[in-house]
């Protein structure tokens, strides 16, 4: 059985979430959209590992990030849920004076504890480091699909630092360690092409070693450097001296104290993929408020990616603005979107959403170096084509692309797989296919923590 019929199986319970029909009717809205997972999930691990407390305004609320301050919490660190003054023009948008945010205040990292990891794949990656760092036994686990996601460069860089892990020679979740309170650091090669993740897991934790780390990709190519980027960055703002030899493909992190930040989440921009796509799909336009001017987000790319497609795109200090095609489409009573032609290997947590837009564009598409999405919380690009195809669409699936050609589309079952960005994706389809029916919409709280909810206002 291949992991797209796998997660089939494992969602078929899920709830139908009849997905909202707008047609042709243009939308002029803006949107509010919540914190990064991955700025969040960094911050966090960061903020454990500081030497004085630190706030986290804006987090992402979500099952992924909830998982995260659980695993903290159980590890000792102390985050407390505080209420903040609001500023900017997130305050303009929700009218809100007060709003939420995180005090992380650490402590030293202890032992014995059981985590829960769900799902996630910054928590199932970026926890293990640090209760490498801890004193006790730990013991991870966490939904069944975690169990098959690749978790195994980690697992033989923490064993070459000489930390005691039993996965059962499955170099896989479960697994339990026994930290003695230190790691020595030092030198290590890690194949971090199935997941970047990998490397910036090793990083994250190299202040806190004795040595520090010096971490060198040796297997193919890289995967998602505006992640790494990311990282390296978030290092930096913590106090942390990083050092990049892109040539050599090799990270340095100095040993030094991380000291407490008071610091503000960029919203997530790849979860503002779907919401874009509504202007580009029924017209009109999108703003979504606190676009940063300079990220290191991935989701950034979405500016070239959706002008590329046909769009008019703005960005102020309001936030960025997606205008549809003044162009018509000639296939469809809507605006005109263009195929595309692209390599989306830095990115591929877009492609669900491109996908989407792309079964309803004016000319075909090829979603290119994407091989790695087979392993994320299923097998997206088996998925992609599964659920288009059945709608009617003509994908075709590659071993690392999609090929789509657009075709007249019919309503349906949007299975998801207990995938986010799936169910997002069949939102998308949705707006412009009547009888779409997305299964198990409350898999996007994954990342989003009402999504129907927030889809649905746009919409009225």
């Amino acid at each position: 059985m291949s992991d797209s019929e796998k997660g089939k199986s494992q969602s078929a319970s899920g709830a139908m979430w009849p997905a909202p029909f707008r047609g042709s009717q243009p939308v002029h809205a803006r949107v509010v959209i919540p914190g990064s997972k991955s700025v969040t999930n960094r911050a966090l691990i960061l903020a454990a590992q500081a030497n004085s407390p630190s706030i986290l305004r804006r987090p992402l609320i979500s099952r992924d990030s909830e998982l995260m301050v659980a695993g903290l919490r159980q590890l000792g660190i102390d985050v407390q849920e505080i209420e903040v003054e609001s500023a900017g023009a997130r305050a303009s948008a929700t009218n809100a004076t007060k709003e939420l945010a995180w005090k992380i205040t650490p402590a030293p990292l202890k032992g014995p504890a059981a985590i829960d990891v769900g799902n996630a794949g910054t928590v199932m990656r970026f926890l293990p480091p640090l209760a490498a760092l801890a004193q006790g036994a730990i013991a991870f686990d966490g939904d069944p699909r975690s169990h098959e996601r690749p978790l195994g460069p980690v697992i033989k860089a923490l064993e070459e630092l000489g930390i005691s892990i039993d996965h059962g020679n499955r170099y896989s979740l479960p697994l339990s360690l026994v930290g003695t309170g230190k790691i020595p650091g030092g030198e290590i090669d890690i194949d971090a092409s199935a997941s970047s993740q990998f490397l910036s897991a090793l990083l994250l934790i190299g202040p806190s070693t004795v040595n520090g780390i010096t971490a060198r990709h040796v297997g193919g190519e890289l995967p998602s450097m505006p992640h790494i980027e990311m990282t390296v960055e978030m290092l930096r703002d913590f106090g942390a001296t990083v050092h990049v030899d892109a040539a050599k493909k090799t990270w340095r992190v100095e040993p030094g104290a991380l000291h407490g930040k008071d610091m503000v989440i960029e919203p997530d921009l790849s979860n503002a993929a779907p919401f874009l796509s509504i202007a580009m799909v029924c017209g009109g336009s999108i703003t979504i408020a606190d676009w940063p001017q300079k990220t290191t987000q991935p989701g950034d790319q979405l500016r070239t990616l959706l002008r590329e497609m046909g769009a008019q795109i703005s960005l102020n200090a309001d936030g960025l603005t997606l205008t549809a095609n003044s162009e018509k489409s000639a296939l469809r009573d809507a605006p005109k979107i263009v195929g595309i032609d692209v390599d989306l290997h830095d990115v591929g947590e877009l492609t669900p959403s491109i996908a989407a837009v792309a079964a309803l564009a004016d000319s075909p598409s090829h979603l290119r170096g994407i091989a790695h999405l087979r392993l994320h919380e299923t097998d997206r690009l088996a998925a992609l084509t599964r659920e288009i195809n059945a709608l009617g669409g003509d994908v075709v699936e590659e071993e690392s692309a999609l090929h789509i050609t657009p075709a007249p589309l019919h309503g349906g079952v949007f299975h998801t797989y207990d995938d986010h960005r799936l169910a997002t994706a069949g939102a998308v389809l949705g707006l412009v296919v009547p009888g779409i029916e997305v299964e198990n919409i409350a898999t996007t709280r994954k990342t989003l923590p009402d999504f129907p909810g927030l889809w649905s206002s746009l919409l009225v």
